[in-house]
């Protein structure tokens, strides 16, 4: 796959990205396109081939998704490429994003998420990897890329998995976040939603309290602000410690 450098005669490969057993990613220009615009190539071989063909069957439905085909011994698909930041450079410990933005981006990852709940989860789960997650600060918005790594074991569970632990990294927890968000945090770890749909009800039932609870520490004092938290802490501390017995 390394000698590739024209796939059908239409996709002038660029760049490998990344290759493995059976597999490669590759940022191609398709030179039939006036705009000459660059896309991305997931190529499988042998039992990949045979995995993988059935799922990108069912992708009528992502706007990212362009075309698939056969290339001799090789299933070949083209996607759209995304820009932006991979999540782990947007948020991270230390940053300085503000409780409002980090809603908003929460809201933003949770529904590109939500866009995925009817994709094969060999695909959406992939999507939801750390280097797929991309953030543009200036459009204000999160993309997802489809780099379709070959995974085991995905289903609609571990996509809820990967879905919560990119939201942990917006929604960082720290000593001024509201016991609400805490709260909200622990039910996605705990593992009760089922499926990327019932995530996202989650998050829509929770997030006016969220952000009620940011409203209210900011129209305290300092005093007041540092007891609010600390006293939130104790009593979720005497909450979880009830749920033990």
């Amino acid at each position: 796959m390394d000698d590739i450098l024209l796939v059908r005669d239409r996709y002038k490969v660029v760049q490998v990205l990344d290759t493995r057993e059976d597999y490669a990613f590759a940022e191609a220009v398709d030179i039939l396109d006036r705009q000459q615009g660059t896309c991305l190539l997931n190529i499988y071989e042998g039992p990949l081939l045979r995995a993988y063909l059935p799922c990108f069957d069912q992708l009528r439905g992502c706007s990212a998704f362009q075309t698939m085909f056969l290339e001799g011994d090789s299933l070949v698909t083209v996607f759209e490429e995304r820009t932006g930041r991979p999540i782990d450079q947007i948020f991270f410990r230390g940053d300085n994003h503000e409780w409002r933005e980090r809603l908003e981006y929460a809201e933003l990852l949770l529904h590109a998420a939500l866009n995925m709940a009817d994709l094969p989860p060999e695909v959406s789960c992939a999507a939801m990897l750390s280097e797929n997650v991309l953030v543009s600060l200036n459009d204000k918005e999160v993309r997802l890329q489809f780099k379709v790594l070959p995974l085991e074991g995905m289903n609609s569970r571990e996509l809820v998995y990967l879905t919560g632990d990119q939201l942990r990294k917006i929604l960082l927890p720290r000593f001024s976040t509201p016991r609400e968000q805490l709260d909200f945090l622990d039910e996605v770890e705990e593992g009760g939603c089922v499926n990327i749909v019932r995530l996202y009800a989650l998050w829509r039932d929770r997030r006016g309290g969220i952000q009620a609870a940011y409203e209210a520490l900011e129209d305290m004092n300092f005093i007041r602000r540092w007891f609010s938290l600390i006293w939130g802490r104790i009593k979720r501390k005497l909450a979880r410690r009830g749920e033990k017995r």
